[in-house]
């Protein structure tokens, strides 16, 4: 393992070059060796960012040279690799967690959300300038996903957490028929499934909406709410995981859709057309307050998306 050090010289007086060149070196995750060089794992992208701040030295009427090092033995090498050691970070991070978990019940709904949105963006602050993650990063992830899901929990009793599972394959033949059960005021991912199963599935199905998910019956077949027999599985919503289940992601334009609900439902990779789809659902939600009428006519919008993808597909 090579490393680039940065050898930074100023002049006692350029303070504010100082400054300058010690809030860059930060904000990369330098590690100091000592007063005046700082080190980055060796790769293009550091020695770009490294010869930025010699320039930055040179600009403040000081000098800055990178060089390539390593370690002349086991020892340097794993001295040098521990001065990355993210672990006081973490713990810092994980204390704040575990104090905020203990207070959670008792915290507004709205600052609670704040304040782990902020624990979130200073997590994934140190995981980016973790160049050698373990098992500080590991716990500290675990305990913010375990945060996340008590929130959940706390705020929405019935909104399904997602479980690590596999997902068997299925034959349509043997869900003809069949009562669908889901909570009621359906938003994307439970309208998009609907849509789904009647369309795909089940052409006959009944469509109930529940109050609270204890109601759903025995022999109704429940989805997205927790202990549903069709609900998030790892990383897909319940739309994605009806699609894996009866053989359907293998369709582009499904597939397609299915990047569109997760997107609207919990994030991640951006989809074009989804702030548009989404004020459009808002306003059908917000103007159907009876939920069958609602899904007809969110079914036409995903009837028209479906047209419009299988077309560019």
């Amino acid at each position: 393992m090579s490393y680039l050090a940065l050898f930074v010289s100023l002049p006692t007086k350029a303070s504010t070059g100082r400054m300058r060149v010690w809030r860059s070196v930060k904000a990369l995750g330098c590690a100091t060796l000592r007063d005046g060089v700082y080190l980055l794992p060796d790769s293009a992208d550091s020695a770009a960012a490294l010869n930025e701040g010699a320039a930055q030295a040179a600009q403040a009427g000081g000098s800055g040279e990178v060089y390539r090092l390593s370690g002349c033995d086991e020892g340097q090498v794993a001295a040098l690799r521990a001065l990355f050691d993210r672990g006081e970070e973490y713990a810092s991070i994980a204390e704040e967690i575990k104090s905020l978990g203990q207070s959670l019940a008792s915290l507004d709904g709205a600052a609670a959300a704040r304040k782990i949105q902020s624990l979130g963006r200073r997590f994934e602050q140190v995981a980016r300038i973790d160049f050698f993650p373990g098992e500080a990063q590991r716990q500290t992830l675990s305990l913010l996903d375990d945060l996340r899901d008590a929130f959940t929990r706390q705020a929405s009793p019935d909104e399904p957490i997602a479980r690590q599972a596999d997902i068997p394959r299925l034959d349509r033949i043997d869900y003809r028929g069949r009562t669908w059960a889901t909570r009621s005021r359906p938003w994307v991912d439970r309208l998009a499934s609907a849509w789904l199963i009647r369309r795909f599935i089940d052409r006959d199905a009944r469509i109930v909406w529940l109050a609270s998910s204890p109601d759903c019956k025995a022999d109704w077949l429940g989805f997205d709410f927790d202990g549903a027999a069709f609900s998030h599985v790892g990383t897909k919503v319940t739309f994605e995981t009806l699609l894996a289940s009866f053989g359907l992601d293998s369709t582009p334009a499904l597939a397609r859709l299915g990047e569109l609900v997760h997107c609207l439902d919990v994030g991640g990779l951006p989809v074009p057309e989804a702030p548009g789809i989404e004020s459009l659902l808002a306003g059908l939600q917000a103007s159907e307050p009876d939920d069958d009428a609602l899904l007809a006519r969110a079914c036409e919008v995903f009837d028209w998306l479906l047209k419009g993808y299988e077309d560019k597909t």
